[in-house]
């Protein structure tokens, strides 16, 4: 099975905590991703234990229904050691290109 990369586990564990009933077509549509990727990564988080999916409605059409996606408190770990490497990542591009900078003057 291919390895999610932490930056769309993270983008997607962030849309899902602001909003969990978001389908699986809007999260693809905010974070630039095909529907199939998404769906991938989806279930690759559900697998991990990391969110976990509840069914609110179901109507005759079975086409037709409306999912929540629950972060688990492992997942809520894992989003907030994303962040954190993400920030020590940017922050360091940022230091590395200010001492760029710096060194052209």
């Amino acid at each position: 099975m291919k390895k999610i990369n932490s930056q769309d586990n993270l983008e997607i564990l962030r849309n899902i905590d602001k909003n969990p009933q978001a389908s699986q077509r809007d999260l693809a549509a905010k974070l630039g991703f095909s529907i199939g990727k998404i769906n991938y990564c989806i279930k690759a988080l559900q697998n991990k234990g990391l969110i976990k999916i509840k069914n609110l409605q179901k109507k005759k059409n079975k086409l037709s229904y409306i999912q929540e996606y629950i972060l688990t408190p492992q997942g809520m770990s894992l989003r907030t050691k994303l962040t954190i490497d993400f920030m020590k990542r940017k922050l360091k591009e940022y230091d590395e290109l200010k001492k760029e900078l710096n060194d052209k003057n």
